[in-house]
């Protein structure tokens, strides 16, 4: 005997084959016709499929998109072409609908299917970035990594197709100079994903050591003050008190056999001193005492 469940199932399968079928003989062509083939047209979906939980596509987004999301999503079920060119349809919406245009029995292949969908809808495609738009970015002076990693990500995944060699070259040339960096020339990495799980620790240790100096700024600063060398005292600075004090260079002297003037004047004469620079006169001073040298 059949069960109530086992029942409610097949009804349910049966149901979901006439949508299928009924989407694409109604709405593409008088009396039935379809761009499909008869084999298209007569696959049968399989016992476990359900109804795809795809946002129908109206033109107004990128159709290469919509056909990635839509085989992901098929594909949980099968990969039988038939079946993906018959579900097909089911996925659009609206006047996308009336682009099935084309002769009956035309389609026998998803990818024709697929090429001819891009191309009807090819300027419903955003601009397109290529791997040039990486050469502009750079992790800005005081960007933490964690910030730069997602920008550049972000910008990788609207290039198409981009090379992860190329991605690699461009994330290594636009990093700021810094610990990172200098890991990445000791140890280069094998490809992008083994260097975005060594800027993760890196990201990792600065934020660590922002927090640090979030919570803590006086052990940060008392660290920073420790660093700096004590001022070294310079001959200059000795007081004047101190040199005053200071005694005779030598204990005991030459008497002299002349007047100190005459040692003085020897001196000048054989350029052992230099002349000194007369002094000012002060106002009102005695003008009648004066000597060579004043």
């Amino acid at each position: 005997m059949i069960g109530c469940g086992n029942l409610q199932e097949i009804f349910t399968k049966i149901k979901l084959n006439k949508v299928a079928v009924r989407s694409v003989k109604i709405r593409y062509g008088p009396q039935g016709r379809t761009p499909f083939t008869p084999d298209i047209v007569g696959a049968r979906l399989p016992d476990n499929w359900k109804n795809l939980a795809l946002e129908k596509y109206d033109r107004t987004a990128d159709p290469e998109e919509h056909l990635d999301a839509f085989v992901a999503q098929v594909s949980m079920y099968t990969d039988d072409d038939a079946i993906m060119c018959k579900v097909f349809p089911t996925s659009l919406k609206g006047p996308t609908l009336n682009w099935f245009t084309i002769p009956p029995g035309s389609v026998d292949l998803f990818t024709a299917l697929s090429s001819r969908f891009v191309i009807q809808f090819a300027t419903s495609r955003p601009h397109q970035l290529t791997s040039i738009a990486l050469v502009n970015i750079f992790q800005e002076k005081k960007e933490p990594l964690r910030t730069f990693m997602e920008r550049f990500g972000k910008m990788t995944l609207s290039i198409r197709n981009l090379d992860p060699a190329v991605a690699m070259h461009h994330l290594t040339t636009a990093l700021r100079p810094g610990p990172f960096v200098n890991s990445l020339c000791k140890k280069p990495p094998w490809d992008l994903d083994d260097l975005r799980q060594k800027a993760t620790k890196y990201m990792q240790m600065e934020e660590l050591a922002e927090f640090r100096s979030q919570n803590r700024p006086d052990l940060f600063l008392a660290k920073k003050e420790g660093d700096k060398e004590p001022p070294r005292s310079r001959p200059r600075d000795i007081p004047d008190r101190e040199k005053n004090n200071r005694g005779p260079r030598y204990m005991q002297y030459t008497p002299l056999n002349t007047s100190k003037a005459k040692v003085l004047e020897q001196a000048l004469a054989t350029e052992v001193l230099a002349v000194p620079r007369r002094a000012m006169t002060p106002p009102h001073a005695d003008k009648t005492k004066t000597c060579e040298f004043h």
